[in-house]
Formats: structure tokens, sequence, C-alpha cells
């Protein structure tokens, strides 16, 4: 566990209906829920994080499967255990076991995919969403193509069966952590050698390896499910919505992507910044900013729950 990135954020297990989530916490004001994408931890938020907390008491939480955070077992049919509701209640339980109610969530990849389910299933709690270079899964995936295909070729070898993907990544996942992390990566800051370190330590354990297989394979199955139900009822997000993606990325060059999110959401806002797909870590004081203005100010006490501090 890297302690030297997050100085002044302390830890946390908090125990999400059995499922034990790894969190740091720090700062001072409305709370604000960090979640990270593939194949990460918390630690993607290592320079966002402390400039938030200047106004914010800023939760940074490891998915399930994740990171430091539990990896149980893949029972369920459909792969549900790694469902994104699963993953969102998780959060949506640690965000009421530290004592808030109503919250902001910003999430990067598969944590921005967290983020939308946990406001669609819990709209009451969650105040204000960003999410991070995505659209949403139902729009990808019912849209994929050769480019998608290429650009993306991940999805569908995460998503595969029989024990292939956790084997192959096995032989050398720090060989897969790197080259998948440094390949969507144009210019800006460059990444730290000890969070790139810390992922590869969280990454080599062969459970968390079948996990992220797990995420992946409910993102083309159960997850589907859920969002279809949802586009049947007219259910979209109520809150107000930040899009923000990378102009060098695949997001950016493939999809209009606020128009895509308005077709998901009532309130959608949004832009492009000068990176690839690692925002939080390519553009971080630009990506602080935004977020800031987006939350707004952080001394809303009304916003931060039962006591407005955790």
């Amino acid at each position: 566990m890297n302690d030297e990135l997050l100085a002044g954020f302390t830890r946390h297990h908090v125990d999400a209906d059995g499922v034990r989530i790894n969190v740091r916490v720090a700062g001072e004001g409305s709370p604000v829920l960090l979640l990270h994408g593939y194949p990460q931890t918390h630690l993607i938020w290592h320079h966002v994080a402390p400039l938030l907390a200047a106004g914010h008491t800023v939760v940074l939480s490891d998915l399930r499967g994740y990171g430091d955070s539990d990896k149980p077992a893949s029972a369920a049919p459909g792969h549900a255990t790694y469902s994104k509701r699963a993953m969102a209640h998780d959060q949506w339980r640690v965000m009421g076991e530290l004592g808030f109610d109503r919250f902001a969530v910003a999430g990067h990849d598969r944590g921005g995919r967290v983020g939308h389910r946990l406001a669609l299933d819990h709209p009451e709690a969650v105040s204000a969403l960003a999410v991070l270079d995505i659209v949403p899964t139902r729009h990808a995936l019912g849209h994929a193509d050769k480019d998608f295909g290429l650009g993306y070729y991940h999805w569908f070898f995460l998503a595969a069966g029989n024990g292939i993907p956790e084997r192959l990544i096995g032989g050398d996942p720090d060989f897969w952590v790197r080259t998948r992390m440094t390949a969507r990566h144009h210019g800006g800051t460059p990444f730290h050698p000890a969070a790139l370190d810390e992922y590869v330590r969280c990454f080599a354990d062969p459970a968390a390896i079948h996990a992220s297989c797990e995420d992946y394979r409910a993102a083309a199955g159960i997850d589907l499910v859920h969002d279809e139900e949802d586009a049947a009822a007219g259910r979209v997000l109520e809150c107000p919505v930040l899009a923000l993606w990378g102009e060098h990325g695949f997001v950016g060059r493939t999809y209009d992507v606020l128009d895509v999110w308005r077709g998901y959401a009532k309130d959608v806002r949004g832009r492009s910044l000068p990176c690839d797909h690692y925002v939080p870590e390519e553009a971080p004081v630009l990506t602080a900013e935004l977020l800031g203005a987006f939350f707004g100010p952080g001394t809303d006490s009304a916003a931060a729950g039962k006591d407005g501090r955790r």
C-alpha cells in the first residue's frame, strides 16, 4: 500500500454488506466520491484529490475486485457479482457508513460506469455525476464496429471465457498493466512511477485479474440487461452530468460525447481535455478545476449528508 502519493488521506476499510472496501478520506465540506478505472486503483486521483480536498470531503475508493478491496467469488448467474449494480451498491453503502446520505460522484473509465449505475439506482443520494472518458456501455456496444473492436479489443478479450484472459495476463501482469497504460497516454503529465508500481502490485494478484475479467463479462451481459430495462422504462439521469474526455483518445475521436450523454441524462455539459484516456493523471490541474467548478463550493453542509462531515 502506497501512502506517499496521498499524504494526509486517512485509510479506512468499510464493510459494504460483507464486501470490505478500501477507502481513503481527507478534506472538509460537501462530500465527493472518486472512482477509478481499469487496470488501476484509487491512486489514479493522487494529483486531483488533494486539490479537491481544499474545499470538499474527498472519498477515494477501490472498486470491488480492484486495489485492496475484497474480491468476492463470482458465483451469481450472469457474472452479477461484478455487475455495475453490485459495484454501485458497494459505494452507496460506503458513503452511508461514512455518514453521507447525499454526495457528488466522479468516475473515470470503469468507475464512470459504476457512477452511472449508482446515480440511476440511488438518485436520492447522488447530487451530481462526472464521467471521464466514457460513453454509456449500452451505446458503446450497440454501436461497435471495426474501429471499436481494434481500439477497445480488451473489452472482448477480457470478457472471453474458460479462463483464457486470466491465464494469459497472469503470465506477465507487469507487462499487461504498463503497456495498456502507456499505449493510451498522449503528452501531459507522465505517470508517476510509484503509482504504476502500485497498479502492478494490486493487479498481480490472480484474484484481481479474475475479478476484473468478471467486471467486463458482466458489462457484456447483465449490465446490458439492466441498461435495457432502464431504456424501456424511460429512466435517465436526473442529476447534472459533467462529461470530460481526452481529445486524443478513442472516445474523443469517435463520439459526439455530449450528444450521446444527452440521450441518457437531462442536464449534460462538458468538454475535451488535451490528453488521451487517463484524464486525471495526464491533465490533473485542469481536471481538478473543472470538477471543482462543477461540484461547486464545498461548504454546503446540506449537501454533505447527516451532519455535513464524516
